[in-house]
């Protein structure tokens, strides 16, 4: 699949940049944080499949009243979003400031592509009666992608910020932790949505 490839790719060369170097990119505050974020989604993630399992006639019903292809498109925008963030991190690395501002400029407008496409199927849900009151299948998938819409704007705020403190110069290729750790922020919800895309999505 396309998007995995792609996925895989921006993953791989921050895997790549840590052996290298033998540390984390990023600090290690940032990882914590990361890791508790991990944490509550894990947790959303096992109680929308235990519920499924008890309820598979409601979810299969619920599923149905979503669109697949605009899943798969907020898929591609978060992850071709990573991979301008991925290449910005290079560009700092390389001392060149002007550059990673421009490929975050890349990434969030390739973000803004899922904040449009989730508020119209956010839209498109309610005008149907969909909301998440209906039901459990509809409470979980409000608030689990509720829940991711919220980091993916956090995310961009970010984004923004760290495109600013580019545009001044501010980043050092020998100095630039602050930089991989939003960055890093960026590819954990990247990795989120695409998990979040096949539990709700695709996995009956």
């Amino acid at each position: 699949m396309p998007s995995l490839v792609v996925s895989n790719l921006a993953v791989s060369d921050v895997i790549e940049q840590s052996l290298h170097e033998q540390k984390l990119p990023g600090d290690l505050a940032m990882w914590f944080f990361i890791l508790m974020e991990l944490t509550v989604f894990a947790i959303f993630f096992i109680g929308f499949a235990i519920t499924q399992r008890l309820q598979p006639e409601m979810f299969i019903d619920g599923r149905a009243t979503l669109s697949a292809d605009v899943g798969l498109f907020c898929t591609l925008a978060l992850i071709i979003s990573s991979y301008f963030v991925a290449r910005s991190v290079e560009a700092v690395k390389r001392g060149n400031n002007l550059v990673a501002k421009r490929q975050l400029v890349f990434a969030l407008l390739t973000a803004s592509i899922y904040i449009v496409l989730k508020i119209t199927e956010y839209s498109a849900l309610v005008e149907h009666g969909f909301d998440i009151s209906t039901n459990t299948f509809y409470t979980l998938y409000f608030f689990i992608t509720g829940f991711h819409f919220m980091h993916v704007l956090l995310g961009m705020i970010i984004l923004a910020f760290m495109a600013k403190r580019a545009k001044q110069n501010a980043y050092q290729p020998n100095d630039c932790s602050g930089y991989e750790a939003g960055a890093t922020y960026w590819h954990m919800v990247d990795l989120v949505w695409v998990i979040v895309f096949f539990l709700i999505y695709i996995i009956h």
